[in-house]
């Protein structure tokens, strides 16, 4: 019976976790609408996106102990958005607008590093929690390749408001408009061993508060 509730408690989490990355990088793209600070929006939306992937993905990740199960995670997180995102598409906005599945190949390098030091929690944290935090702005910069004119989008689908904190005061000037992608890879690299430690002491709670 306990492991029966532990298994389940844990594919909950999975559930719950997931479900929640997926509403926190479901406006992963917004940063398109917002002209002014495209650039300081995308640097946000990066950090983000690499910290939620970074927990659900070491949290499934070391309970399986299956190199492999982080990109299963992440792939989840895609469906999930592309699900969502349909309503977007249904309201009449670009379907090059659908997020693109960047979160894929930061999650397989994630594998790669839990494969590649056998399943070393420690490394993991580590290795794959700064490469996920450098790599998934670089792949996050797909989402605007993918869009065939970012400004024309803008103008043509606008927001019909802008959440207070994002709200223009004067155009943005200084280091997000320089290298967003730089300055979300270093936040990212380094805030992501914080997340990735979360994500795989989470784990270790869940055992023992089952075990209790």
């Amino acid at each position: 019976l306990m492991v029966w509730l532990r298994r389940c408690t844990h594919y909950l989490f999975i559930v719950v976790v997931a479900v929640n990355s997926t509403l926190l990088t479901i406006n992963a793209g917004d940063y398109i609408f917002y002209t002014d600070w495209a650039w300081t929006s995308y640097t946000v939306f990066s950090i983000s996106q690499t910290l939620m992937l970074l927990v659900g993905a070491c949290y499934y990740l070391t309970f399986t102990g299956v190199p492999g199960t982080a990109t299963h995670y992440a792939l989840i997180m895609t469906v999930y958005t592309w699900i969502a995102k349909a309503a977007w598409f249904s309201l009449g906005y670009p379907y090059d607008f659908i997020v693109t599945p960047v979160w894929l190949p930061s999650a397989m390098l994630l594998d790669l590093v839990y494969w590649a030091t056998k399943k070393n929690k420690h490394s993991l944290i580590l290795f794959g929690g700064v490469l996920v935090g450098m790599s998934l702005p670089l792949f996050n910069m797909v989402n605007l390749i993918t869009v065939a004119d970012p400004l024309e989008t803008a103008f043509k689908y606008p927001r019909p408001t802008l959440p207070p904190y994002m709200t223009p005061i004067e155009p943005q000037v200084g280091k997000f408009y320089n290298s967003p992608v730089a300055l979300g890879a270093g936040a990212g690299a380094v805030l992501g061993c914080t997340m990735a430690a979360l994500g795989v002491k989470l784990n270790t709670w869940t055992y023992r508060w089952m075990a209790a």
